[in-house]
């Protein structure tokens, strides 16, 4: 099965090759989509054997992450992997993420922070922020997952056809979770490492990721 990992990139020059380097062996081709950065991270990239798209402003993570879904589709994906350039994500557990879809029990696979692997979740997060997240998707979304904001995917072709990401913003979480219960795929969790090297997330984050959603949900 050829397995593509796309990477959504801004201002990371400094990690992406070594995340390229990393997940590497793990898959058939790696996909850098370098969303306006202001540094080097497209020619390192590059460098590192990526292929890589750059849009000319920062659009989103979401939207970057459509752009390389476009790309893994157009070349026969079989599997395709979301995984960040910041270096917070273990390569080693693709293998785990790809396994249920490799077996043909999964169609998507949402890694977990809250499985009982080491997540250093700065307390905000974790005693304020994910408590809320969870409520928030499990009440008013309906998703009954463990982890409601967690970039380490893994998409069959089948769920990535299905899923076209219109949140361009940090919403796009939750909406690919919805939308994958909307098309009744089959959906797996997978407990995963996250390493956090510094801690930015503010609550108004989590407040503007509500809005988006609750305007999606409406409109839908």
């Amino acid at each position: 099965m050829k397995i593509i990992c796309v990477i959504p990139a801004w201002n990371e020059g400094k990690n992406i090759a070594k995340v390229i380097a990393g997940a590497r062996p793990f898959v058939d081709e790696i996909v850098v989509i370098d969303d306006g950065s202001g540094d080097d991270t497209a020619a390192a990239a590059e460098i590192a054997g990526a292929t890589v798209f750059r849009h000319p402003i920062n659009r989103g993570q979401g939207a970057a992450l459509q752009t390389g879904n476009d790309y893994a589709l157009d070349h026969g994906a079989d599997i395709i992997v979301h995984f960040d350039a910041d270096d917070q994500f273990l390569a080693t557990e693709i293998k785990d993420m790809t396994a249920p879809i490799r077996e043909g029990s999964a169609d998507i696979v949402f890694g977990s922070r809250f499985l009982g692997k080491k997540a250093n979740l700065p307390p905000v997060k974790k005693y304020l922020i994910m408590p809320l997240a969870q409520i928030f998707t499990r009440v008013i979304l309906g998703i009954k997952l463990s982890d409601p904001q967690n970039g380490f995917r893994a998409m069959s072709r089948l769920a990535a056809e299905k899923i076209r990401i219109n949140n361009r913003e940090m919403a796009h979480n939750s909406e690919i979770q919805i939308k994958a219960f909307q098309e009744k795929l089959r959906v797996a969790e997978v407990p995963i490492t996250v390493i956090y090297h510094h801690f930015g997330q503010k609550l108004s984050g989590g407040f503007r990721v509500a809005k988006d959603l609750l305007i999606h949900k409406i409109i839908k």
